[in-house]
């Protein structure tokens, strides 16, 4: 079977962060189904620049699904929405619980795992303007950072998306199909040198 990744979407979702990632993730040939958390169930999400994407379906619908890694974009008020979702709490909780991969970037790290102590020894990254929202003691000052004990993966921001979308690919299917996305995109080395 292959790998398959679930990325949530919610209204204010960065869409720099989910679209970078759906589409790295697809061209390594993992399947990717898109959740809308929005509160109202509407599949149609307008992110946080007002670029509109459609997701596949309910996070309701697919809370329950066998993927291997769950993704939380940021944007400030699509991790707030993420939240306050008790269901999406719930199903990060489980991935965690189950031993799956949790990837969270930009804001989604310090505004949805933290307030629920999703990791409490998980070390994370974040978006740096909210750096006052990851404890001091577990902040990374890192592009992306994955805490190889909880299988948790954080990234900063939409500049640092493509490495944090080459590290999921990397972990679901290996460094070389890594290799060959970034290759594809003709992108330098990153900070996971996928050319070595």
């Amino acid at each position: 079977m292959s790998a398959s990744a679930l990325v949530c979407l919610a209204p204010g979702t960065e869409e720099t962060e989910a679209v970078t990632t759906i589409d790295l993730l697809v061209r390594a040939g993992i399947q990717v189904t898109t959740a809308s958390v929005a509160s109202d169930g509407d599949l149609t999400i307008t992110c946080s620049r007002g670029v509109r994407l459609l997701a596949d379906a309910p996070l309701v619908a697919v809370a329950d699904g066998d993927f291997d890694v769950i993704v939380l974009p940021g944007g400030l008020k699509g991790a707030e929405c993420f939240r306050d979702s008790p269901l999406l709490v719930e199903t990060v909780r489980q991935f965690h619980l189950s031993g799956r991969i949790v990837a969270a970037i930009c804001a989604a790290a310090g505004t949805v795992l933290v307030p629920h102590n999703l990791f409490p020894i998980g070390n994370m990254t974040g978006f740096p303007g909210l750096k006052e929202r990851i404890p001091a003691d577990r902040w990374m000052d890192k592009r992306a950072y994955y805490d190889e004990r909880v299988k948790l993966l954080t990234s900063q921001g939409p500049g640092t998306a493509m490495d944090f979308a080459l590290k999921i690919i990397e972990l679901l299917v290996g460094k070389a199909k890594a290799a060959e996305v970034a290759g594809q995109l003709v992108l330098p080395a990153g900070i996971y040198n996928y050319y070595e």
